[in-house]
């Protein structure tokens, strides 16, 4: 007895999926459909880290120029100081500076390397420093040692807040310290700080 070789049956199923195996028409926009949201998110993610990164600088830009414009002066007072902070705030822009936290303060360090706060002006939530109370973070050499020497510290804190919230869920506080001394005289006084 002979056998016959087994054929596959052809009935509309099998042709159906043959055509499907054999057809690459669709390959593409399935890969597409695959990558996309990957590369949506790459991208949504870049565009956030730009973001943040602006934000981030023009925070401590804010810094620098709060204690630049305060140790170019001979004297100061609140409503000067005040005035240096909304400089600040335009610095900010585009960005909201409803969020910008600001502090201007006049350090002196003494022979001993003691440093103490003359006077402190803060805005939002960074407050005020307490005068004549001991300033523990200074960096160590920013000082020469064995001389009293004055410093201004200008201080931001922001915190920024994602447009993409799937992207960078939690708020970030970006905080900077900038310190300067000051430029036409030994000690920059505030008479109402």
């Amino acid at each position: 007895m002979t056998r016959r070789p087994h054929r596959a049956r052809s009935g509309p199923r099998s042709g159906v999926i043959a055509r499907l195996i054999v057809d690459r028409s669709g390959v593409s926009a399935i890969e597409f459909a695959l990558i996309a949201p990957v590369m949506i998110l790459i991208y949504f993610g870049l565009v956030e880290f730009c973001q943040a990164y602006m934000a981030e600088r023009r925070a401590g830009h804010t810094a620098a120029m709060v204690a630049d414009l305060v140790a170019q002066s001979d004297t100061t007072n609140k409503v000067e100081v005040d005035r240096v902070f909304a400089i600040g705030q335009m610095i900010m822009k585009p960005f909201p500076e409803g969020t910008l936290a600001t502090r201007v303060s006049s350090i002196t360090v003494d022979a001993a390397g003691v440093a103490r706060v003359d006077w402190s002006r803060g805005k939002g939530s960074l407050t005020a420093l307490t005068k004549q109370t001991v300033y523990p973070d200074l960096p160590a050499g920013l000082v020469d040692a064995n001389e009293t020497q004055s410093l201004i510290l200008g201080e931001t804190a922001y915190v920024y807040q994602s447009a993409f919230s799937q992207v960078l869920p939690q708020p970030i506080t970006f905080r900077r310290k900038y310190y300067l001394r000051p430029r036409t005289v030994n000690t920059v006084p505030c008479a109402d700080c």
